[in-house]
């Protein structure tokens, strides 16, 4: 469990590295909901935060705990172009805007039991022992960032990311600590719908070695506070087998935030 977290936070925090997107993606036009705040919206402080962001047993079916690795430094994360430099942000599990207070955790899909005997590395032929790692990593990791805004922060912050999406649809480059990579498509997809305003997107490095592999993100409003989330699923981009932000995750968060 803990190898197959590790390995997808490497792909959160490298995503250019890696060159993680999806080349079928296709925006669903729904950048969700309420764009009013609360009238009593509230600028959370990080105890706050800290008590209100998914904890062990929030979410069914993973494991939640802090982020393997962390999350890296904002200033260690650059766009080429710094109109893309939100969606950057989101997909390495940065908070975007200038948040007065965050926090984050990790949430990992629990292995499925298996349905038969494990077979010996020896005895299975190179395709089989891909198919039988890729089944080992069918499995959503999921990082939650919480931050909370003063003012409007939080509204001008997904307004940024929202805008970002949109002029960034072409692709763009980018590095993290000195390595450097691009994405050459990005997407808006459908968003869970809660919160009071939110969005949802996925990008793609076509010219990867692999193929396109999907990288999904979300955005959510709640008041005065985002939710960032960033899904991987490794075995799932093994395979070529479609994958989106996890649902159960974004449904636990937003039960706590309500």
């Amino acid at each position: 469990m803990r190898l197959c977290a590790t390995a997808a936070v490497s792909v959160l925090s490298l995503a250019l590295v890696t060159g993680c997107g999806d080349e079928k993606s296709k925006g669903s036009g729904n950048a969700s909901g309420k764009d009013a705040a609360k009238p009593a919206a509230k600028t959370l402080s990080a105890a706050e935060l800290q008590k209100l962001v998914i904890a062990k047993g929030d979410v069914p079916g993973h494991e939640v705990g802090p982020v393997e690795g962390g999350v890296p430094d904002r200033s260690k994360v650059k766009a080429g172009d710094a109109k893309c430099e939100p969606v950057l942000q989101a997909f390495t599990g940065i908070a975007p805007g200038t948040p007065a207070a965050n926090t984050s955790r990790m949430a990992t899909q629990e292995n499925k039991a298996p349905t038969g005997a494990p077979s010996s590395p020896e005895d299975l032929t190179e395709g089989a022992l891909k198919d039988e790692f890729s089944k080992a990593m069918d499995l959503d990791v999921t990082v939650v960032t919480l931050a909370s805004y003063d003012g409007d922060g939080a509204e001008r912050a997904l307004a940024s990311v929202k805008d970002a999406v949109k002029a960034c649809a072409g692709g763009f480059s980018g590095e993290q600590d000195g390595e450097k990579g691009k994405f050459t498509k990005v997407a808006e997809e459908k968003s869970s719908g809660v919160g009071d305003a939110s969005v949802a997107f996925t990008a793609t490095d076509e010219e990867g070695e692999d193929g396109a592999l999907p990288l999904h993100s979300e955005v959510v409003r709640h008041g005065r506070t985002l939710a960032v989330y960033t899904t991987v699923n490794i075995g799932a981009m093994m395979t070529k087998k479609p994958y989106t932000v996890s649902a159960a995750v974004v449904k636990a968060q937003a039960a706590k935030l309500k």
